[in-house]
């Protein structure tokens, strides 16, 4: 069967991003030429404009992709469990295997933020507000079934979501069977922030009721 015109336009664009992310884990985004990533994509220079005006438009779009990609699998993840220790463990390892399985993902939202343009630059920012700001309204709900409420969930989110990011990086040079050690640390690392982050004085306690 014959593909459309606009199935062939949407793989050819597929083509380019996946060039783009290959490309991007060997020298860096910002290192990065048309005629490079269309060389490797397998199709000619002039088709590149048909798709996109720049790189620059080419690595917005992949980190769309990215962070799209990344939050929705950590969105089913917590739904998966009920709050408490094992969200945290299921989403910390929900966290790894995507590292893991897309480390040209990975590696071009991680190493990017200090290079390329100030355009990229605040697309990789404006990234990671968007994780810290789903993690800080699942902590908020999480305050509903815990007694320990936390004095700022939005500070205890972006430091999470820091250590997460920086311990994570070393899962792209670690093989997957042997990433039980590096799940322990990050977990304890969050429950350390967890535990630093509640309100001094100001635990709920549950009221037991008088037998009669």
């Amino acid at each position: 069967m014959a593909t459309t015109k606009k199935e062939q336009k949407t793989q050819t664009r597929h083509q380019l991003l996946q060039a783009g992310l290959r490309l991007s884990a060997e020298k860096g985004f910002s290192g990065l030429s048309i005629r490079e990533v269309t060389s490797s994509a397998g199709i000619t220079p002039a088709a590149f404009y048909k798709h996109f005006h720049d790189m620059e438009e080419l690595g917005l779009a992949m980190l769309d992709e990215v962070g799209l990609s990344l939050r929705r699998m950590l969105r089913d993840a917590r739904k998966r469990v009920e709050p408490g220790p094992d969200a945290i463990i299921v989403s910390v390892e929900a966290f790894l295997s995507f590292v893991h399985d897309n480390s040209n993902l990975f590696r071009l939202l991680l190493g990017e933020r200090q290079g390329a343009t100030s355009a990229f630059r605040k697309a990789i920012h404006n990234e990671m507000d968007r994780f810290v700001a789903e993690l800080a309204d699942d902590l908020e709900r999480l305050q509903n079934n815990i007694e320990r409420p936390l004095m700022n969930p939005a500070l205890a989110a972006e430091s999470i979501v820091a250590v997460s990011f920086t311990l994570g990086a070393e899962a792209l040079d670690l093989p997957k069977h042997k990433q039980s050690g590096l799940i322990e640390r990050i977990v304890y690392h969050i429950q350390t922030i967890l535990r630093g982050s509640v309100k001094k004085g100001q635990v709920r306690r549950k009221v037991k009721r008088k037998k009669n």
